[in-house]
Order: C-alpha cells, then structure tokens, then sequence
C-alpha cells in the first residue's frame, strides 16, 4: 500500500469570489503538479453548494508539517495566491489528513 501523505483540503469561498478562486486554484495546481514530490491531487467543486471546493492531495512527504514547510513556504507561484486566498473565503480552509485503510487499483 502506498506510503504517500494524503489529505483533503475544503473551501467554503465566498459567492462573488468563486471565479476569482477558481483562478487562482487552478493557476496554483498547475505549478505545484511540477514539484518533485508531488503525485496527484483531483479539484472538486461540491455538486450541492457551488460554493463549496475540496482537493484531494497526494504527496511523497513525511508528513503534514514537511509538507507545510517544503510547499506551502517559499514557493513563488503561491506568494499571491496565499496572500489574498483569505478575503475569497467564507470560513477559514481546512485540512484533513488520511490514513491508509487499504488500497484497490483498476485491473
């Protein structure tokens, strides 16, 4: 079973805001898609509230606070996004960390 660190994030982004945060997520996830110990992650929009956003991430870190450190600090392509990330949202994001239960792939 993998090893990878796996968490959701949720956003609960203000309505006048969506566009701007979709924007801005997506423009973030292009560029994180490049760092070497990234593996995946799939951006959702909640199909009963359009407000609300999740992502799921898969990442080859040692844990939640080498992630925090390693990607979410220093990185140029996150400065501005991080910056006004906090006036688009309703509440403040939240992350859940996972851990592996077990593991089926596609055959």
């Amino acid at each position: 079973m993998s090893k990878h660190l796996v968490f959701y994030v949720e956003f609960d982004v203000k309505p006048e805001c969506v566009d701007k945060f979709v924007k801005g997520a997506t423009g973030v996830l292009e560029a994180m898609s490049h760092e070497d110990t990234f593996v995946s992650t799939y951006f959702h929009r909640h199909a009963d509230n359009p407000n609300k956003f999740t992502l799921y991430e898969r990442w080859d870190e040692p844990s939640m606070d080498d992630f925090m450190k390693n990607q979410l600090q220093g990185k140029s392509y996150r400065d501005e996004y991080e910056a006004y990330l906090p006036d688009l949202l309703a509440s403040p994001r939240k992350f859940t960390v996972l851990d592996p239960v077990d593991e089926w792939e596609s055959k």
